[in-house]
């Protein structure tokens, strides 16, 4: 850790750090609502007597409803801020809550899930924004992580619910698996109002003086406060030496005007890049398999020899553990290792463990008998794929998307690639079945596996380092060659001085 900005040694300062961990718990509740479903479908199934189709449809449609939230989020975070905005999408988790834990049929509860779809997508668009406008480049990495990590938690709490009401009733279990996300989404709208307001918004609003007042909190001395300050007028068009206390009007100031034609039409040629790269990034996440293992790593373990329903919910309990447990290892090696070795090394290891799983699944398919070690193969490929996944593609795909887009463009530019990203979370969730029933489980794994090296080329060519750069530089490290980039020493840029590690 370079030593930067006077005599601070501290790596990241606590409060920023607090103000991240309180953003990223609507994260939580998503993970929860993710989690709890694999196994929920179950007896949602066998209670309301609904088809496999049903079930797609049931599981892919909140991240279809998250797709329009998530472009809603872009320009509602812009207008009302990034603080109010967590709190309007934890207020929205709450009413998809309470429907589904009512859900007397399957209407209401595709009703509920819809609307707790809509709050995924306002969630998983301004944790990750607000984390990186709250938090300096030297703890970025860590504190942007946190709501991945955080969802991670949410799917192990999922599970482990799972595995707690499945004792209950048929009726009653789970309803209240479902219904019990309602509790922290009142808990989060209220303490999420504790929270300070990011500065780069304010700066953005002409709201100087409060914006100062909140980086000298968030920044480890003066003179880092100082210096974010300057870079943040900088980039919202302001003049570097204005002291105003509020502006009446901000140069570069954007409620959403001119945004889609800088992003979309006619993008500079940085922009440009950094569009492909979120995009791509975000594409790759979920084209690669993770839904699939996270949602139906039951019918995966079923698949593979485990038949008894509490073995199953077992397995799938290891599975949020080993995501949870890889995830936070990745928050303290982001900021170190860097994000670009960190993801090809990790897709690398997702390549090798889907093509072991499919073979072990195409195996056990064409067997008269129980292969014993091929059920065991089976749930270890599982386990590694998972842990490769959250040690790198999972927390980076949210880190990088947060930090590459210039300040004006960066929440729709995040609305966008939370869009993809939701589009092809459905598109996996809701034809897993299909796809297996079409060409075997086990060849569904060999796609994800060619798809897997697909993302390790596109993230060699297209993803420069960006460890250690502030959000104001992001738009100079994407207007380089990427050529030169990608075969310069491992890509990573070094900054200019000390003062730019802070």
């Amino acid at each position: 850790m370079e030593e930067g900005f006077g005599e601070t040694k501290e790596k990241f300062n606590k409060y920023a750090c607090a103000c991240a961990i309180v953003a990223s718990m609507i994260s939580i509740i998503f993970g929860y609502d993710t989690g709890v479903m694999s196994g929920a479908m179950i007896f949602i199934k066998e209670d309301l007597k609904i088809t496999d189709v049903e079930v797609e449809i049931l599981a892919g449609i909140l991240n279809i409803c998250a797709l329009f939230g998530s472009l809603a989020a872009g320009r509602t975070s812009d207008y009302i801020g990034r603080r109010y905005t967590i709190a309007l999408s934890s207020v929205i988790f709450l009413l998809g809550a309470v429907l589904m834990g009512y859900g007397p049929n399957y209407p209401v509860l595709l009703t509920g899930r819809c609307i707790a779809g809509i709050g995924v997508g306002f969630a998983l668009m301004i944790a990750p924004v607000y984390s990186a406008e709250i938090s300096s480049p030297a703890s970025r990495g860590f504190l942007t992580s946190l709501p991945e990590l955080c969802i991670s938690l949410g799917i192990l709490t999922g599970y482990v619910s799972n595995y707690l009401f499945g004792k209950l009733s048929l009726e009653l279990g789970w309803r209240l698996m479902l219904g019990v996300a309602a509790i922290p989404s009142i808990a989060l709208a209220l303490g999420i109002l504790k929270m300070p307001e990011s500065p780069r918004w304010l700066v953005m609003q002409g709201r100087l003086g409060e914006a100062k007042d909140i980086l000298s909190h968030v920044s480890n001395s003066r003179e880092e406060a100082d210096f974010r300050f300057r870079d943040i007028k900088i980039a919202a068009g302001i003049d570097p030496d204005c002291n105003d206390v509020v502006l009446a009007k901000v140069p570069n100031n954007s409620r959403g005007q001119g945004v889609w034609r800088d992003l979309i039409l006619r993008p500079s040629p940085a922009v440009r890049w950094i569009l492909i790269a979120a995009v791509g990034i975000h594409f790759f996440e979920h084209a690669t398999g993770i839904e699939a293992v996270v949602l139906y790593s039951p019918r995966i373990f079923k698949k593979a020899g485990v038949v008894s329903k509490d073995k199953l919910l077992l397995a799938t309990v290891g599975v949020g553990l080993t995501k949870t447990l890889f995830i936070l290892t990745a928050t303290f090696l982001l900021d170190k290792v860097g994000r670009r070795r960190l993801l090809l090394t990790s897709v690398g290891g997702m390549i090798f463990a889907l093509s072991s799983l499919g073979i072990c699944l195409t195996v056990v398919e064409h067997s008269t008998e129980k292969l014993v070690w091929a059920l065991g193969l089976s749930i270890t490929s599982v386990y590694v794929f998972v842990a490769f996944f959250s040690i790198g593609l999972g927390p980076i795909t949210w880190v990088y998307s947060s930090e590459i887009f210039p300040l004006r463009l960066r929440a729709q530019g995040m609305s966008i690639g939370v869009a993809v990203n939701r589009i092809m979370n459905a598109t996996i969730s809701m034809t897993f079945i299909s796809i297996y029933e079409a060409i075997t489980i086990g060849g569904a794994f060999f796609m994800f596996s060619g798809i897997a090296v697909l993302a390790w080329l596109f993230f060699y060519f297209f993803l420069p380092e960006t460890k250690g750069r502030t959000l104001e530089e992001m738009e100079m490290v994407f207007s380089r060659d990427p050529k030169h980039e990608n075969h310069n020493q491992g890509l990573e840029i070094q900054p200019k001085s000390s003062n730019d590690v802070q």
